[in-house]
């Protein structure tokens, strides 16, 4: 992985990436906006429905592959450490090896697939392409996890854990592939 690739990437945003401040700012910042969105919940069990891969989502796509994946792990950093950043305000290691923690564990790679698809490509429906990819990683691996700690039945476990989410994450890659889009449009014409 180069640094010259992920810097470009971030330029993007019109970040001073030469700086290490604010590579530090916005891998912490994405971090907490990832705890914001854990907590704008709508319970379900055993996977409640919340924002937080909206975040996970946007962490690839505006910060690169490198960055995006370093803040998620920050994110899973800080649950372990018993700072209340997963939905309920839970933390601790038991909440990563619980049923959700598939979804979870699978942040930080869903955050560098997404920045390493939006890398390759600039137009929105590659975006879309790229966040569809990057929740079918941490569908697929939530799945798998959901079905070995918790369900032991494929079905249910594919039921609970990833139809139910699809309308829900739809919306979100949509949004959040769009505000990413935009987003990166308006820095490149200032």
């Amino acid at each position: 992985m180069s640094d010259k690739t992920n810097n470009a990437a971030v330029k993007e945003l019109s970040l001073p990436v030469e700086r290490a401040g604010a590579q530090v700012f916005w891998i912490t910042a994405f971090a907490v906006l990832t705890a914001i969105g854990a907590q704008i919940e709508i319970p379900n069990h055993p996977v409640p429905y919340t924002l937080q891969t909206f975040f996970v989502l946007l962490a690839g796509a505006l910060l690169g592959k490198r960055n995006g994946m370093i803040s998620m792990c920050l994110y899973l950093l800080a649950g372990a450490a018993g700072m209340p950043v997963f939905s309920s305000g839970a933390s601790g290691f038991l909440k990563i090896f619980g049923p959700t923690g598939g979804y979870l564990l699978s942040f930080p790679i869903a955050a560098y697939a997404v920045g390493f698809f939006v890398e390759l490509r600039r137009e929105l429906w590659w975006m879309i392409l790229s966040m569809l990819a990057g929740s079918f990683l941490y569908f697929a691996i939530g799945t798998i996890y959901l079905n070995i700690i918790y369900t032991h039945d494929w079905i249910s476990s594919f039921q609970m854990g990833f139809l139910i989410f699809s309308l829900w994450d739809a919306m979100k890659i949509i949004g959040a592939a769009t505000f990413a889009y935009y987003f990166r449009q308006i820095n490149r014409q200032n």
